[in-house]
């Protein structure tokens, strides 16, 4: 899939900003579930029994699985959204453990999803809120649920956002019936979705890079905060607009990071 090559390709340019070279002197071994968060924990298992000197962990659910099959390997997760609400680490400052890595900070972002689908779609009275199950800890969704309801009693009317993983599925979706959604990443509005607001998240893997490299060094991710993001992006496609006959206000047009024609 194409979000796939981008992410390994981020990940790879992260591994050679430390002079780390696939094949040359750092051996990877891949694991993929393909979608299918089942699959994850024998996948963790399996890597833990070849005693890899450390595991790279694609999101949240790659993470829980990789700290649930062993306390001793290393693990770098990529881009988690909720670290410490989803118990993989004490304190982003602290995370203590043998785990560490980057968080795109999307739970938080609901409010803010919000507030800019209310303000491209001002007649909008029902929208729909989608997630994948187990993408993240269930106190992590109940929290992320109670904070859209939350911030819907200050809207105008009832507002949610869209949330899952498969970015080219929902963006599909989003084509083909009147659905409009806001997503934490690009890459989604790059398939066709609408409009989308948070960080960088080939950005995020790059930076996965220098934490491989510090706990290959000796460093333990016990002493390795997590990296939050400092800077979001709103990007909105205007084709999909035109597509779907919304006309996003001027406001927003002027507040756009890039929009997509």
């Amino acid at each position: 899939m194409p979000e796939t090559k981008a992410s390994l390709d981020a990940f790879r340019q992260g591994l050679r900003d430390h002079g780390y070279v696939e094949g040359r002197n750092i051996l990877i071994e891949y694991r993929a579930a393909d979608g299918n968060i089942e699959r994850l924990p024998g996948l963790a298992a399996e890597l833990a029994r070849l005693k890899v000197d450390l595991i790279v962990a694609g999101a949240t659910p790659a993470g829980r699985a990789a700290r649930a099959a062993t306390a001793t390997i290393p693990i770098i997760v990529m881009a988690m959204g909720d670290p410490v609400g989803d118990g993989l680490v004490a304190s982003l400052a602290r995370p203590g453990g043998n785990l560490t890595g980057t968080t795109f900070l999307g739970p938080t972002l609901v409010p803010k999803h919000l507030a800019l689908l209310t303000e491209a779609l001002p007649r909008a009275t029902r929208i729909a809120i989608l997630w994948h199950p187990g993408a993240f800890a269930d106190s992590t969704m109940r929290d992320m649920l109670k904070e859209a309801e939350a911030a819907a009693r200050t809207l105008p009317s009832s507002r949610a956002r869209c949330f899952l993983p498969n970015a080219q599925r929902v963006a599909g979706v989003s084509r083909r019936v009147p659905r409009y959604g806001v997503f934490n990443n690009r890459e989604a509005v790059e398939l066709g979705a609408l409009m989308s607001y948070g960080t960088s998240l080939p950005e995020l893997l790059r930076r996965t890079g220098t934490y491989i490299d510090k706990t290959l060094k000796g460093a333990r991710p016990a002493d390795l905060p997590v990296e939050q993001p400092t800077k979001f992006e709103l990007v909105i496609n205007l084709t999909a607009a035109k597509a779907l006959g919304v006309t996003i206000p001027q406001s927003l047009l002027l507040r756009a990071d890039q929009i997509i024609n």
